[in-house]
C-alpha cells in the first residue's frame, strides 16, 4: 500500500497487478509505503476502511480516495500459478512444482484449500461485506493507460512503470469444466472485471 496524505489518495495493492513496479515507480513519492508483512503491503479496502482510513482523515480534511487495479481471473489465477513454482518453494506445501493449472485451480475452487492454492479472491480485496465495490477508482491490469494517466492527474508526476517480479514460464491450460465451475464459483469477480471492460469503475 502507498499512501499520498497531501494528494488524499492511497493506492491499495491487488496482489499479481503489477504492485512492485508500481511501489518502485512511486515509492519516493509516497508519505507511506508499507512493504512487510505482506498482510500490510497488500490490506484490502475493508482493511483500510477499519484500519487507516480515520488516521488519515481528521479535522476538515478531504476524504481519501482508494484506487487498485483488477486483473482477469483467469490470468490472475495463473500468475499466482507461475510465482509458485519459482525454485525458492519446491519442497514447500504452498509450491506447484509438478501440479498442473488444473489441479491448481481445482485446489483453488475445493471447499478445504490446499496451501498451494490459499491465495484469497479479488473480489474479496475490493468489496464490502454485501459485496458492493469498496474501492474509490478500479483500474483493469490489462489497459494499464488509463491507471497511469489517473496517478499522472493525481500525483502530478510523470510516471512509467518497468516489467519486474516475473514469474517462470508455465502452461495454462485450463479443461472447460474448471472454466465453467470458476466462473460459478467466482461470479463477483467475473463480473466486477467484466464491468472494467466498458472503462475504469468509480464510486463516490
Amino acid at each position: 500500500m502507498l499512501v499520498f496524505f497531501k494528494e488524499r489518495l492511497a493506492y491499495l495493492a491487488v496482489p499479481k497487478t503489477g504492485t512492485t513496479a508500481v511501489e518502485r515507480a512511486l515509492h519516493r513519492h509516497a508519505a507511506m509505503v508499507l512493504r512487510d508483512p505482506p498482510g500490510l503491503k497488500h490490506t484490502n479496502a475493508r482493511g483500510f476502511e477499519r484500519k487507516f482510513r480515520g488516521m488519515f482523515e481528521r479535522g476538515e480534511l478531504p476524504a481519501m480516495q482508494t484506487v487498485a487495479v483488477m486483473r482477469e481471473p483467469v490470468s490472475w489465477l495463473g500468475s499466482w500459478y507461475r510465482y509458485r513454482q519459482r525454485p525458492a518453494l519446491t519442497g514447500k506445501k504452498n509450491s506447484t512444482a509438478g501440479i498442473s493449472f488444473d489441479e491448481f485451480v481445482a485446489g483453488y475452487l475445493s471447499p478445504e484449500q490446499p496451501a498451494f492454492a490459499d491465495i484469497g479472491a479479488q473480489s474479496r480485496f475490493l468489496t464490502d461485506e454485501n459485496e458492493d465495490l469498496l474501492v474509490n477508482h478500479l483500474f483493469r491490469y490489462e489497459d494499464m493507460g488509463p491507471f497511469l494517466d489517473f496517478l499522472r492527474q493525481m500525483l502530478g508526476l510523470e510516471i512509467e512503470l518497468q516489467r519486474v517480479n516475473t514469474s517462470p514460464e508455465a502452461e495454462l491450460a485450463l479443461s472447460d469444466t474448471l472454466h465453467a465451475e470458476l466462473r460459478q464459483k467466482r461470479h463477483l469477480d467475473f463480473q466486477i472485471y467484466e464491468a472494467l471492460l466498458d472503462g475504469p469503475l468509480s464510486i463516490s
